[in-house]
């Protein structure tokens, strides 16, 4: 019987810019793919396109702008402004694999987060496909970092919940309240107003987003699963009946600022505003509540996100399991 040849199908754009796909044949796949390999050395894909790096990147935006969030479009100007000018100059049909390397290079050099650098390279490389899709270009993307933060402990956070009721400061008061036992985003929490409250259920369904002008806009929730209802214990309630309007009196920025400011007048250890949200997902998630229901509630799109970013083992749960641990590896040192 004879043996079957392998095939390795290689997807590329012709020089008008149409999706072609050639076959390779070969004894083994290996083969096949060397094949293609080769046959792509043979046959480098160049662009003829003269329109600057900037102009690309500045077609984009506007042409995105309409169906994207007034935040993304600031943090997308942004780059335009502050990062794309380094390569800017350089013509489509002259981009090469080096000189963007280079430009991510800088970036890390200039200590850019690595979510930044991504950032700036992921806008880059649409806005060269949205004019030249056979343009590829094999460059290294420094390698995401995992926040390492303080998730607060639960006396930690009946301690700036304590502080912000005995000062009046009810705005955040209600705002540490929603945040950490949605959990909610700081966007969120600054749309809900009281249309939002059925009894116990609030209605999570807008944002509040900045945009380049610096003007705040409400907005649809950041994803379609960020939209949800969720049903508050009673004590969180009481606290915004009869508030007609905005539940929270203030814009993101403002909130952030009030929240910095109250953990430094009351010495609480420091730790971010956001870092509610991984409070509630991390408490949720130690008492055995399923995955489902905690993406449900903190209106994540994948576990992946909730497992990644979110669910920080606190230090206060950390210290009990680890006492648990090392009291049953006692008894082999007697």
């Amino acid at each position: 019987m004879k043996k079957k040849s392998a095939v390795y199908k290689y997807n590329y754009y012709d020089s008008a810019g149409i999706r072609r796909c050639k076959s390779f044949t070969a004894p083994t796949m290996k083969e096949a793919r060397l094949k293609a390999a080769q046959w792509e050395i043979d046959h480098p894909q160049r662009s003829s396109d003269s329109t600057p790096i900037s102009d690309a990147v500045e077609a984009y935006i506007e042409m995105q702008t309409p169906v994207l969030s007034p935040s993304t479009v600031r943090a997308y100007k942004s780059i335009l402004k502050h990062r794309i000018p380094a390569i800017g100059n350089i013509k489509l049909k002259d981009i090469d694999a080096d000189t963007v390397q280079n430009w991510i290079n800088g970036m890390v050099f200039d200590r850019l987060s690595p979510k930044t650098v991504r950032n700036c390279y992921a806008l880059l490389m649409a806005s060269i496909h949205a004019k030249d899709r056979r343009i590829v270009l094999d460059v290294k993307l420094p390698q995401p970092e995992r926040y390492i933060g303080h998730t607060p402990s639960d006396d930690e956070v009946k301690a700036i919940l304590e502080y912000a009721k005995r000062t009046g400061r009810r705005d955040l008061y209600i705002a540490i309240l929603l945040a950490a036992f949605g959990p909610l985003r700081r966007s969120e929490v600054c749309a809900l107003t009281s249309d939002d409250v059925r009894g116990n259920e609030v209605t999570v369904s807008k944002d509040v987003v900045k945009d380049d002008l610096g003007m705040w806009h409400v907005k649809t929730t950041k994803t379609q699963k960020s939209t949800r209802v969720i049903s508050y214990p009673d004590f969180v309630i009481d606290e915004i009946k009869g508030i007609k309007g905005q539940l929270v009196s203030c814009n993101p920025d403002q909130l952030h600022m009030r929240f910095r400011r109250a953990l430094e007048a009351s010495g609480s250890p420091h730790f971010r505003f956001h870092d509610l949200r991984h409070y509630g997902a991390s408490i949720m998630h130690a008492l055995g509540v399923p995955d489902i229901y905690i993406m449900e509630r903190g209106g994540w799109s994948t576990d992946y996100v909730m497992k990644r970013v979110y669910i920080n083992a606190m230090d206060e749960e950390k210290r009990r399991q680890t006492d648990k641990i090392n009291s049953h590896f006692e008894r082999f040192g007697t």
